[in-house]
């Protein structure tokens, strides 16, 4: 090999480099400016097949990868945020949404204006000064989207370049034929590169800049295209192996789903070059295989579509359910996380998202340890108390994992705005966190009410009664507010907090008139204005997530 060849191979690897990495830069860009609208996306995840397959090709024309959306699937069902139909419709869209990346990189063979040696330089350059000059996000935003988009192209632009010098090579000419003239072979080929770089999108990309030099046949291309698509579930496989039996059913679906495509128009493209030899040898290019990459998976999702439950069955006769794992789970499922799964964090903006509804499903049980603790309070009720404590060891162990899952989402690319909402997790997990502290502390009261048969006179159980009724609301209006982002549920906070403080400062007035006129006996007061206090300090931790919220509706 000369150093011709070295710097070509040496070209055709930078280039493939500045491919991914503008690919990468272009669905970060297109992430941060999806925004919310990743929020509404996952909202409408309903057991609408349909709608679930816009969505899946929606995300993965965003992200600009059709992999990463299958992770991300893998996770949600996890985390059991999806279930397999759900699931079954985004993996179906998904592969409908990768074809966008084809047509992306298929742009150079649109007309002279599209070729990225004429395009790719002006885009970066625009792209640049975009990012240096603007303080706008939003037109920063738009500056790394053009930048990645222009970098695709040089990269796509190098990889034309190193190819061209050796398109009338013999070892092109007599590769393709024998991949041609081996359907199998041609499959195994496609299925095998996309697994090992575990990217159709890149797969895809080399495949098209090789047709754009004229040195692949259809029959080639067909067939190592349909194995792209086999490989291209390697990625979700993998992510799925340390998952449950769900998750790794969703894999699985993918698979499925894929290969049977694959099979179908194997057979059909089989027969078609049977007859039409001539077309199964003749050139294709770059844009032909977007349009056949488009009709396949459209075809095959339309094909599959009414078949939807048969795949979920499918998959649970290949991985069986196991009756005592799902069991274990149910009883596991409160101390661990619901919603947060790392494959999520493929997507930085779902992520984000899915870390709000973690840290509410933390604040749910929250708010459950403190009503059980005040019950417990009021009744005298030993059973109750042992359950707050169980209960507050669940707390403690959601904190430690939400902070952990909340620093890793800290380093993705994120929004100025996804930062703040971030960092406001943190400090609203620690508020939730110190509730249950509290909560343990009231139950801690009762137990010594329990053990030293304390009992409240009926003006004090009246009194004591009416603040536990407010301060529960508080914290519950607070968790609403971070699920509903409704600025009447900070508001409410606002209030009961107010209420409570007020109320505590009377209560402790006329429990100290009691105590003076001998109506209660010291250790009952004792208990008493302990319970009122840490009820005033959940109000208080209350009124601080509600002002989280309401900054981030600013």
């Amino acid at each position: 090999m000369s150093i011709t060849d070295i710097g070509m191979l040496f070209s055709f690897i930078g280039g493939l480099g500045l491919f991914l990495y503008g690919m990468n830069v272009m669905a970060d860009g297109l992430q941060k400016s999806a925004g919310n609208k990743m929020k509404q996306l996952l909202g409408f995840l309903t057991n609408n097949r349909f709608l679930a397959v816009l969505v899946g090709t929606a995300i993965t024309g965003i992200i600009q990868s059709s992999s990463a959306t299958t992770v991300m699937v893998v996770g949600f069902v996890n985390a059991g945020i999806m279930n397999l139909t759900q699931a079954v419709g985004v993996i179906m869209g998904a592969n409908i949404g990768t074809t966008v990346t084809a047509w992306i990189v298929s742009m150079s063979e649109w007309g002279a204006f599209f070729k990225p040696e004429f395009l790719a330089p002006l885009v970066v350059g625009i792209g640049s000064f975009i990012i240096l000059f603007s303080k706008s996000d939003k037109k920063k935003i738009i500056g790394e989207i053009a930048v990645g988009f222009g970098i695709l192209f040089i990269g796509l632009s190098m990889m034309s370049d190193s190819i061209t010098p050796y398109k009338d090579a013999p070892i092109f000419s007599q590769a393709f034929a024998v991949l041609g003239s081996n359907p199998i072979l041609a499959l195994l080929a496609g299925a095998v590169v996309t697994g090992i770089i575990q990217s159709s999108s890149a797969s895809v990309g080399i495949l098209q800049t090789l047709a754009m030099n004229g040195i692949v046949n259809w029959k080639s291309a067909i067939f190592i295209t349909l194995g792209q698509n086999i490989g291209t579930c390697v990625t979700a496989l993998l992510s799925s192996a340390g998952a449950q039996k769900m998750a790794k059913r969703a894999a699985v679906i993918h698979l499925l789903f894929n290969t049977m495509g694959a099979i179908i128009f194997g057979i059909i493209m089989f027969i078609i070059f049977s007859f039409v030899p001539d077309f199964a040898s003749s050139s294709i290019n770059s844009v032909e295989i977007s349009i056949f990459h488009t009709i396949f998976n459209v075809t095959n999702t339309i094909i599959l579509f009414p078949f939807a439950n048969q795949l979920v069955k499918l998959s649970g006769v290949i991985i069986k359910n196991s009756e005592v794992k799902e069991e274990t789970a149910e009883k596991e499922e409160a101390i661990t996380l619901r919603h947060l799964d790392e494959r999520i964090l493929e997507s930085p903006s779902f992520a984000v998202e899915n870390a709000i509804l973690e840290v509410a499903h933390m604040g749910d049980i929250a708010v459950a340890n403190t009503k059980l603790a005040f019950e417990a309070a009021r009744e005298n009720d030993i059973n109750k108390v042992q359950t707050v404590f169980e209960n507050e060891k669940t707390i403690d162990n959601l904190q430690k994992l939400i902070t952990e899952y909340l620093v890793k989402i800290n380093n993705l690319s994120l929004t100025e705005k996804q930062h703040m909402i971030i960092n406001n997790l943190f400090y609203m997990a620690n508020d939730i966190e110190r509730v249950g502290d509290h909560a343990e502390n009231i139950a801690e009261l009762a137990e010594f009410k329990c053990k030293n048969n304390i009992v409240f006179s009926n003006s004090a159980q009246d009194e004591i009664m009416q603040i536990m009724d407010i301060g529960l609301k508080s914290i519950q209006n607070a968790i609403l507010s971070i699920k509903e982002e409704n600025i009447e549920y900070v508001r409410k906070v606002v209030k009961y907090e107010d209420m409570v403080d007020n109320m505590e400062e009377e209560l402790r007035e006329k429990h100290i008139e009691r105590l003076s006129n001998n109506l209660c006996t010291p250790e009952s007061g004792i208990v008493f204005l302990d319970i009122i206090s840490n009820l005033e300090r959940i109000s208080d931790h209350a009124y601080n997530i509600a002002g989280y919220v309401k900054d981030e509706m600013e």
